[in-house]
């Protein structure tokens, strides 16, 4: 398949087939992804492959807490989980949030999940020291993880990159044996999507670029 095809196809899969991911295919989609770029060509990256129902059941379980406070923030007009502006949804809006089962099911029923894990011992953390959330750790990580979900997309299968996990992401160590070093990433289910999009709704290009400064002109007129 085309790059660019495969850029511009590559959407959030959520909705999967019965239809197996055999180990085969995973280590395929892992060999072309472990070129994907690294700080300091450190490579820091572990991916767990899961399929255990008991191991499913307990993601479930740590997820859906995650995914309710979400859900609030949403229906409250937030932008969730943001480090900038001060949630007002209490806990109680919270508690009387409904998860959808089939939202629970998509995520954690596909026919295979890859747990994604970067090791913090190796990563540069240039932003450490502002008062911010740090986020250029992340370069050592997601370009990885999207390279996962491009192949994936070029053999013919669909994923999408999910942090709920991350929330409880102590249990989800304790649970798989993961050493102390190591943060949770991403959890990405992987399968046969019901239906390949192949028109994404993005931003033009117009609307993010600017030339020389922050209120410079756009790249295209």
């Amino acid at each position: 398949m085309e790059l660019y095809e495969v850029m511009r196809t590559t959407f959030a899969a959520r909705e999967f087939t019965d239809q197996p991911v055999s180990d085969g295919t995973i280590a395929k989609i892992l060999e072309e992804a472990r070129f994907a770029p690294s700080g300091g060509n450190r490579q820091g990256w572990k991916v767990l492959v899961v399929r255990e129902d008991s191991s499913r059941a307990m993601l479930r379980e740590l997820i859906a807490p995650q995914m309710r406070r979400y859900l609030a923030q949403v229906k409250a007009g937030e932008a969730p989980l943001n480090t900038i502006n001060t949630s007002r949804v209490s806990d109680e809006e919270v508690a009387a949030t409904q998860v959808p089962e089939r939202m629970l099911d998509n995520l954690t029923g596909a026919p295979v999940l890859l747990l994604v894990f970067v090791d913090l011992s190796v990563v540069a953390s240039f932003d450490r020291h502002l008062d911010r959330v740090g986020v250029i750790s992340g370069a050592s990580i997601y370009p990885f993880v999207w390279n996962i979900l491009l192949a994936a997309r070029h053999e013919g299968l669909g994923g999408t990159l999910t942090t709920f996990a991350a929330g409880a992401e102590n249990d989800v160590k304790a649970h798989f044996g993961v050493p102390d070093e190591m943060a949770l990433a991403a959890m990405i289910p992987m399968g046969q999507p019901v239906k390949q999009l192949t028109k994404l709704t993005r931003k033009p290009v117009a609307d993010f670029v600017r030339k020389e400064h922050w209120h410079g002109e756009t790249l295209i007129e």
